[in-house]
């Protein structure tokens, strides 16, 4: 299960692909998308990234950023990023704690699942979206909940 609408998200700190360690709590007045995924180069992962990708400039229009998180190395993260594109960080959590904070981890395999969070302002959990055999409908959900 999820963390709840209305809690609170859980600080934490990562490495990034802009080298500058994301650190959530410095990110608190402005809405933000934390979307966990398994694995970098994998089809669904792909086509999930390309769906943020293509829904970005909307995203920064509203003033909401917008951040993936696996636990890729951030080596393949820059290779991820480069190939597809990307316009938005990403974060490597190679040891799953963060997935694990969020609620956001495979039980027993210990892989991230497919879920995707919309934090307000405060770093408030706006709507939550899980699901982990299609990548077309987080977007769609984190649009119509904001």
């Amino acid at each position: 299960m999820p963390l709840k609408v209305q809690q609170k998200a859980p600080d934490f700190e990562l490495k990034s692909t802009s080298e500058t360690p994301f650190k959530l709590s410095e990110q608190a007045g402005e809405p933000i998308i934390l979307f966990f995924y398994p694995k970098n180069f994998t089809k669904v992962c792909t086509a999930e990234v390309c769906e943020f990708r293509d829904a970005f400039s909307e995203f920064r229009n509203l003033n909401v950023k917008v951040v993936g998180i696996s636990q890729d190395t951030i080596s393949s993260h820059h290779k991820f990023k480069k190939e597809n594109k990307l316009p938005f960080e990403l974060l490597s959590d190679p040891q799953g704690k963060v997935a694990k904070l969020f609620k956001a981890t495979i039980p027993v395999i210990g892989m991230n699942r497919r879920i995707t969070y919309l934090l307000d302002n405060d770093l408030r959990i706006k709507a939550v979206y899980e699901n982990m055999f299609t990548a077309d409908q987080h977007v769609k959900q984190m649009i119509e909940n904001m």
